[in-house]
């Protein structure tokens, strides 16, 4: 992740109001708030009922808005639950010196932030969602790279940062059994037939209500490639039974699983290095340690099995 080269405090809603008002007036009076919980790679502001404003917080977020602008509409056109589509390109303004988007608001809640008491159900669409996009057809597609963040391609390309974070984490976390499912995920690598992948299938880009998928926001990690980085719900959202729902509803094998399962430990390990340097509250320490002790599992019953 790179830090935002500005004070991400600048990013408000009276900046919003401004930039609508010189370059989309037509929106200037409609209501303004600040969406919740907010992304790291945009902040996220609903516009009135149906519409919402999207800033990058920092240049090398500005790539994502082209290929969202030229490929989600596409995607929208072929997926059975709804997805964000580009309504206006805005340009800098008021201080503001990135190209920033409109888009159409999504109705639902950021699976994160409700109790989802049976996650079966969920897990079901979430595996659906990501085998209809994976459909999709690829052709002109953006292949995986440094738009998507790697996301789509490789896992050997974060291995120095992902051993970098075992070193720093030693004593703190079990870190002989993730570097055995990291070496694991490393060997696991093949050419694989490229599709659709979404690329940062985080909770909070999964919108629910009533307990089931309602739709999916933030492509900006969006690409055609490997879909392992896909399936990292597996381990971060779901457990158990849910888990298995989900598997059993993608086209999956024990090499795309063991990649999927590094994709899921880089990520982790990244967020329990930021913790461990005082950057949240112990209830995000126990749900990132949680989420690692979940991989782990997996990956020992696989080895047992």
């Amino acid at each position: 992740m790179h830090p935002p080269p500005f004070d991400a405090r600048t990013l408000t809603v009276d900046l919003v109001r401004q930039l609508l008002t010189t370059q989309f007036p037509q929106w200037a009076t409609l209501p303004i708030q600040a969406a919740e919980p907010q992304g790291w790679d945009n902040r996220t502001f609903r516009l009135g009922s149906d519409l919402s404003v999207r800033l990058p917080s920092a240049q090398g977020y500005v790539r994502q808005i082209e290929k969202e602008h030229r490929w989600l509409p596409v995607l929208a056109g072929s997926l059975s639950w709804p997805i964000p589509v580009p309504v206006a390109l805005g340009q800098p303004g008021h201080g503001y010196p990135f190209p920033w988007s409109v888009y159409g608001w999504l109705a639902g809640q950021p699976a994160g932030s409700v109790d989802l008491p049976d996650l079966r159900p969920f897990a079901a669409d979430v595996a659906r969602f990501l085998s209809d996009l994976q459909a999709v057809d690829r052709g002109g597609g953006p292949p995986a790279g440094a738009h998507s963040f790697h996301r789509g391609g490789a896992l050997a390309i974060y291995d120095e940062e992902t051993r970098e974070c075992l070193t720093d984490l030693a004593g703190w976390v079990n870190t002989e059994g993730a570097r055995a499912v990291w070496d694991a995920a490393l060997v696991a690598h093949e050419e694989v037939r490229p599709v659709w992948f979404h690329g940062d299938m985080a909770v909070n880009n999964l919108l629910v209500a009533e307990g089931r998928l309602v739709g999916v926001i933030d492509f900006g990690c969006c690409g055609v490639g490997d879909p392992a980085c896909d399936l990292v719900p597996a381990w971060t959202v779901f457990r158990g039974e849910s888990r298995v729902v989900f598997r059993a509803g993608l086209a999956t094998d024990a090499r795309l699983w063991a990649r999927a399962r590094g994709w899921a430990l880089w990520k982790v390990l990244l967020q329990l290095r930021q913790l461990r340097e005082g950057r949240a509250a112990g209830d995000e320490v126990t749900a990132a340690r949680q989420v690692l002790l979940e991989i782990l599992d997996d990956h020992r019953t696989v080895q047992a099995g």
